[in-house]
């Protein structure tokens, strides 16, 4: 009964055998006690819902940052904000459709094999040589449907856009409107190759990353004003209603990757943490002072 390796199993006959060992269908994974490939039926756990929140938070984060970079405006407009709505409603659109997509069909629930292991990611890695003899072939999706569900969610992605953007592009941006859509057929192709290779990693260190690429992205985001000193930063931030989307965001992405840190297991605790929240845009804003490269001498 017992089969070789981290993931090979038996799968039940309509005869009432057990196949060869081998590896379990999409949806399923091997019993650890019987062997039998067994289907998911459990759901999926909240780190899980925050990984797959984290992945479209990214995708919306990258067509909203092209948008904003080709359009060349200091300043919110109709024709910007027009694409920056564009783009909100394709990612939700297509993250709505790829949980309705999977089992159970048409419904906002999901069947989840639990991931247990970062092994459990690359499963192509670990096909087992019974007494050094022939490879037995058990890769098969073993933290389902964490892998499929974001590679449908990309490919629906870029399909709503090819669908929806040119159209709006043509109408309200014709000329840099474009471009975003060219820099999303090179950023989400990319995307995809990331989850392909190195997902599993991702995975289990999104909420590092979040943590990390806001506190880099709001010190980009200050060091590029011509006026490098507090009271113009602190001017600049509170009057200008693009600078204040830009800061809340960076807040917004800080404040998630906190609760995927901590899942706020300790809600009183954790939930303090969030008040760290704003101190990398403060920290940066009250030592702006002794940064200037005027005041250092070699």
């Amino acid at each position: 009964m017992s089969c070789p390796g981290l993931y090979c199993g038996r799968i039940l006959l309509e005869n009432g055998k057990l196949s060869d060992c081998g590896s379990c269908p999409l949806g399923y994974r091997r019993n650890a006690t019987t062997f039998i490939c067994e289907p998911c039926l459990s759901s999926p756990g909240l780190y899980d819902w925050l990984y797959f929140g984290f992945v479209v938070f990214i995708m919306l984060i990258l067509h909203w940052f092209f948008i904003d970079m080709v359009s060349m405006r200091r300043s919110f407009s109709k024709n910007v904000l027009v694409l920056h709505a564009s783009a909100f409603f394709e990612v939700l659109i297509s993250c709505l459709l790829a949980v309705l997509s999977l089992s159970p069909i048409g419904e906002f629930t999901i069947y989840s094999c639990h991931s247990k292991s970062l092994s459990d990611w690359y499963t192509l890695l670990h096909n087992p040589t019974p007494d050094y003899g022939d490879k037995v072939y058990c890769t098969q999706e073993a933290v389902y449907p964490l892998y499929t569900i974001v590679f449908l969610f990309y490919v629906l992605s870029l399909v709503s856009m090819l669908l929806v953007r040119p159209w709006l592009c043509r109408r309200y941006l014709p000329r840099q409107g474009k471009m975003a859509i060219y820099a999303a057929m090179y950023f989400i192709p990319i995307l995809i190759l990331i989850h392909a290779v190195i997902g599993g990693l991702v995975y289990y260190s999104f909420p590092y990353l979040l943590l990390v690429i806001s506190v880099i992205s709001c010190a980009a985001h200050f060091a590029v004003r011509m006026e490098q000193n507090i009271p113009a930063l602190i001017r600049s931030t509170i009057t200008q209603p693009r600078n204040i989307v830009i800061v809340l965001g960076h807040w917004c992405l800080h404040a998630y990757g906190i609760i995927s840190l901590t899942q706020l297991d300790k809600p009183l605790m954790h939930g303090l943490l969030l008040l760290l929240v704003p101190l990398p845009a403060l920290f940066y804003i009250f030592t702006v002072q002794f940064t200037d490269p005027n005041k250092f001498y070699l």
